[in-house]
């Protein structure tokens, strides 16, 4: 039981508590932030708790964590970077080059078949070529 208390003290904590436990270290309050930055205390809460769905999404998420990093005297880009690390969904990683890329695109075979355009285009050509080789043959005695 032991070992299982040892070795739960040095797990790394997540994200929201790692950056209220460096903000209170620092003696920064939220109010603070709140002040230096706009954000709402109620967002930067949020984001202590790791409830990102309180928080705007997508670069405003990561702006939201970039403003509270320079607060507390945080290296910006990290603070970021482990933000998403933590958060690798759509609604945080949205639009940043920081993001990883999908492997393989599942839409590609979709815009490779082509659309309903491409099957409208087709009958039309088919049938133009049919009313052209009609009257062409129609013509002859």
């Amino acid at each position: 039981m032991r070992a299982k208390v040892a070795i739960a003290d040095h797990a790394e904590p997540d994200f929201g508590t790692r950056m209220r436990r460096l903000r209170e270290e620092r003696g920064v309050s939220l109010r603070q932030i709140a002040d230096a930055t706009k954000i709402s205390i109620g967002a930067l809460e949020a984001l202590e708790r790791n409830d990102i769905s309180r928080l705007p999404g997508g670069i405003f998420s990561r702006a939201f964590v970039r403003s509270y990093a320079a607060e507390v005297g945080l290296n910006q880009e990290e603070t970021v970077r482990d933000f998403m690390v933590q958060f690798p969904h759509d609604s945080v990683t949205a639009g940043s080059p920081h993001a990883s890329k999908p492997i393989y695109d599942l839409d590609e075979p979709r815009r490779r078949r082509g659309g309903p355009m491409t099957v409208v285009a087709f009958v039309a050509l088919s049938v133009l070529i049919g009313v052209i080789l009609f009257f062409t043959l129609a013509a002859r005695p």
